[in-house]
């Protein structure tokens, strides 16, 4: 009856363990991190940060405090079963009661591996976000503290032995082995002397899943390595021998200095020595880009400009070594150190891991380059006239290649544009539409310009050499561009016209047909009525003779118009000389002077009013008669006698 009574009451008793447990410990979360290694400094966290963080560790604390006050209860109650036990062995053999025992015995185990299984699941759940507060007397982190331990909390306990670790790095005696491990039973304790460095509790221990003891072994060893490290570098003799390698350093340096820089002394001289036989000077076609005292001053000045950057790279490099001696220097030589090998090693990296991107952009630049010869090929076996395309002229071929070569250029920069370093941020997107802006805006003239040049290269209005006259500029062309046209007047005279202004007027291209049909060429002369007109068609013939002047077509003559003192006759013949019409026209003027004063008829033009009778006529003097006499005036009376 008792034994089933003592059973029924342990069931009850463990029940509501159980539930107690299942109350206050949450369910497993994913699996909590490694505790932080030793060595490893946290950042610094903020006050409020710090006070946030506290108050989480203390909460979780009182949540292992309860479960441990648990763990004792368990514990006193064993070491009470556990006694009585023995006492029964030695004393009178009450097997029943041994029984009971023993049955409440195995039950408070089993009730304490499930309290101890759910406390390693709670806490390794409170490792995913928690952070304890770091131990660090000087740059390096010893150990970290999670838990509450008393009236401590867990920032507390992490300065205490902060200060208590800094107090044996300044005692002038330090022995290892006077810090000891003392365990008990709530806690595990570090000491030196008399004084408690750390009280490592069961909760700590289960943070960093090993024993008190276990723990507080780790602890002293990384205490006595930190104390012994800081002695060893704060000792006379260590600050003598930090000195002396800084002293060496610097005389090094100063020999260094004073040798490059003679060094760099004689490279000047050696180089001044080889005037006139290294340097001679450098020519881009005609011009003399330098001259031998030129080119000597630059190379010169180089060399000096190479020297300081040596000197100054030495300086630099000889200043982390000074400060890496001295442990409270160590991390202003780290830094200075960084400012060179960081940059070179992210552009080591960042090369290396553009080359795939660097080798595709060297395959599509291959391959457009292999069309565009392609391209070209095609362009000059139609410029020369070996391809022929319908409605396609050969003249056409050279524009028609240029703009197919910035279209392929165009097509490939937006293939490669994804490949380019870069191209992806902002930056360089807002450049691109910054530029793309620029362009389309500053340059609406020109591309109107453009666009009017590539019209007048399809109309084929006139090509190179070409006589035209475009408005009332007359001229050969000289050069077309896709923005202007330029022309060269009879007077030499070299005119630009944007082609805009080309495409907004009119032209007129007198090399056009004169290869085939011939240029019709005229000029007009008006002649008094008193000459038969068929004397005037015959004389106007003679005087179109002339080198350029084609026979067949042959000349003809056209009557334009019968004003009031003369008539007006037109001089009209065939050129292949499209370029020649001001010297054609002198000299057919001239043949016509003389014709028309050979034959003694005068040539009204300018108009002007002469009395025949006692007026010299306008024939010159050469063409007259040498007994030819001014006519005299001839006056009659009113009877018609002569006077």
């Amino acid at each position: 009856m008792h034994f089933r009574f003592a059973l029924c009451a342990l069931v009850v008793w463990a029940s509501g363990l159980l539930a107690a447990g299942a109350q206050v410990i949450p369910p497993p979360m994913k699996q909590a991190p490694t505790a932080p290694k030793a060595g490893v400094a946290l950042p610094a966290p903020t006050k409020a940060q710090d006070s946030a963080r506290s108050e989480n560790l203390v909460s979780d604390t009182k949540v292992l405090r309860r479960i441990d006050s648990l763990r004792r209860a368990n514990t006193g109650r064993l070491e009470e079963i556990q006694a009585e036990l023995l006492t029964l062995k030695s004393g009178s053999a009450d097997k029943r009661r041994e029984r009971e025992l023993v049955t409440e015995l195995d039950a408070l185990r089993r009730v304490d591996s499930l309290r101890k299984a759910r406390s390693r699941r709670y806490i390794d759940s409170l490792k995913v976000n928690a952070k304890g507060f770091p131990v660090v007397p000087h740059d390096d982190t010893l150990f970290y503290v999670y838990t509450k331990l008393g009236p401590f909390s867990p920032q507390e306990r992490a300065q205490l032995t902060e200060e208590k670790i800094k107090r044996l790095e300044k005692a002038a005696f330090f022995s290892p082995d006077s810090l000891r491990i003392y365990p008990s039973e709530q806690s595990t304790d570090l000491m030196y002397g008399e004084q408690v460095l750390q009280s490592i509790s069961e909760n700590d221990a289960l943070w960093h899943n090993v024993s008190r003891d276990s723990l507080a072994r780790l602890h002293r060893a990384r205490i006595i390595e930190a104390v012994v490290q800081y002695k060893a570098q704060n000792s006379l003799l260590n600050k003598a021998k930090e000195i002396g390698l800084t002293l060496l350093v610097l005389i090094v340096l100063y020999f260094t200095v004073k040798y490059i820089l003679v060094f760099f002394r004689w490279v000047g001289l050696k180089l001044a020595s080889k005037e006139g036989t290294w340097f001679k000077g450098i020519k881009f076609g005609n011009y003399e880009f330098f001259n031998e005292q030129r080119q000597l001053s630059s190379v010169l000045l180089l060399v000096t400009v190479l020297k300081w950057i040596v000197v100054l790279l030495a300086i630099y490099l000889v200043l982390p070594v000074v400060f890496s001696i001295f442990p409270g220097t160590q991390d202003i030589a780290d830094t200075l150190l960084g400012y060179i090998f960081n940059p070179l090693k992210r552009i080591a990296l960042a090369f290396w891991n553009y080359l795939p991107n660097l080798f595709t952009i060297i395959v599509i630049v291959a391959v457009f380059r292999y069309v565009l010869k392609a391209i070209f090929s095609v362009k000059e076996e139609i410029r020369a006239g070996n391809l022929t395309i319908e409605g396609f002229y050969p003249d056409w071929a050279n524009p028609t290649y240029q703009i197919v070569r910035v279209l392929v250029w165009a097509f490939a920069l937006v293939v490669i544009f994804p490949y380019l370093p870069g191209s992806d941020s902002p930056v360089f997107q807002g450049v691109s539409v910054f530029l793309g802006f620029l362009f389309t805006f500053g340059s609406a003239g020109s591309l109107s310009n453009i666009v009017a040049g590539l019209v007048l290269t399809y109309m084929r209005a006139y090509k190179l050499g070409d006589r035209v006259k475009i408005g009332d500029v007359t001229g050969d062309i000289v050069e077309k561009t896709l923005l202007v046209t330029r022309i060269r007047t009879v007077k030499n005279e070299e005119i630009t016209i944007p082609n805009s202004s080309v495409m907004s007027s009119y032209t007129t291209n007198y090399s056009t047909v004169a290869p085939t049909l011939g240029l019709i060429m005229h000029t007009g002369v008006t002649i008094g009525y008193d000459v038969p007109w068929p004397q005037v068609h015959q004389l106007l013939l003679a005087a179109a003779v002339d080198a350029d002047v084609l026979t067949e077509p042959a000349p003809f003559v056209l009557q334009t118009s019968l004003d009031d003192w003369y008539v007006a006759y037109e001089l009209n013949f065939y050129t292949h000389a499209a370029n020649q019409q001001a010297r054609i026209y002198s000299r057919i003027h001239q043949n016509i002077q003389d014709r028309f004063n050979e034959a003694g008829v005068e040539i009204m033009s300018p108009h002007y009013r002469a009395v025949r009778d006692g007026s010299q006529t306008t024939i010159p003097a050469d063409y007259l008669p040498k007994d030819y006499e001014a006519p005299r005036f001839r006056v009659e009376n009113s009877q018609g006698e002569k006077e």
